[in-house]
């Protein structure tokens, strides 16, 4: 899929790569407690098949990122971050759309992630696209010991979902143009 311009003025999703890796795991350190490493992020780069990883850019700035992993009837979004300076300013609404997108392209028909328990913001932008916690991980998150939420959203393929998202999107229409 070519570049694709996004509601929020300025935003371009594009398929993520290699030379945006250092942009990523800046923004990866920033975010994560438990950082992806270089390695990780070149192996899931290098699964042709069955994975999706996309970047946020405004201007040539990567400033957000997410994965997805597809299999059979279910994706599940590997990760999803954008850098703090550029939080709740809807990028990572921009990102979820385009996740879910590709995964009903994939042929999915249900979505899954965690989310660490602490994580309020995420849980409820993850609530507004219809995601609910169906199971718990204890300790996922290793370095802090954090349990974290398994959330599923069902029935993505659905006209009733796609109704969902045409809400969200309409959304993201009234919010401003992003500075470079």
């Amino acid at each position: 899929m070519a570049d694709a311009p996004t509601a929020l003025g300025g935003v371009v999703l594009a398929a993520m790569h290699r030379r945006d890796l250092k942009a990523v795991l800046d923004i990866e350190k920033r975010v994560f407690p438990e950082p992806w490493s270089h390695a990780v992020f070149v192996s899931e780069l290098a699964l042709r098949h069955g994975r999706s990883y996309k970047v946020a850019k405004l201007g040539r700035r990567v400033i957000g990122y997410r994965g997805v992993m597809f299999s059979g009837p279910e994706a599940h979004v590997t990760t999803i971050a954008v850098a703090p300076e550029y939080q709740r300013h809807g990028i990572a609404t921009v990102l979820l759309l385009d996740a879910v997108s590709s995964s009903v392209e994939a042929g999915a028909q249900q979505l899954s992630l965690e989310v660490a328990f602490s994580n309020h913001g995420a849980q409820t932008l993850y609530r507004s696209f219809g995601f609910a916690p169906v199971g718990v991980r204890k300790g996922y998150y290793q370095m802090t010991g954090e349990d974290a939420y398994v959330m599923f959203a069902y029935e993505i393929d659905s006209p009733a979902y796609a109704a969902r998202l045409a809400g969200i999107e309409n959304g993201l229409r009234t919010r401003p143009a992003l500075a470079r």
